[in-house]
């Protein structure tokens, strides 16, 4: 079976900065794309930021600027650096993996780390 481990949430004022990790592992032949999900209270699950292999990347339009993702292909991890946090930001987040393995394709999904930003 596959694993998604989120870390790195927290509780930060406005302004200030934080990174999450994420790691893959178990049996993996291939990781399609690795992203970032949030819900916040009273919302639906929405995407923060996606990277395809080949390194196209994809922003929710309310983090371009502040929010930056990465990945480090040989250890299957993926970050997300966040700056600028606002209130608004504050929500669950979710790491995601797209991954082939034995000829099928599935979506992964991470327990969860709380992000709270004061005002």
């Amino acid at each position: 079976q596959v694993q998604l481990v989120e870390s790195g949430g927290g509780l930060v004022q406005t302004g200030e900065s934080l990174r999450l990790s994420c790691k893959a592992s178990g049996s993996i032949l291939r990781i399609n794309s690795m992203g970032w999900y949030r819900q916040a209270p009273g919302k639906q699950r929405e995407l923060v930021a996606i990277l395809i292999d080949g390194g196209t990347e994809h922003y929710k339009d309310s983090v371009k600027g502040r929010f930056t993702i990465s990945r480090d292909y040989v250890k299957n991890m993926v970050y997300l650096q966040m700056s600028s946090l606002k209130p608004e930001d504050t929500a669950v987040y979710y790491c995601n993996a797209v991954i082939a393995n034995g000829g099928q394709v599935n979506d992964y999904w991470g327990q969860g780390t709380q992000v709270t930003v004061s005002s």
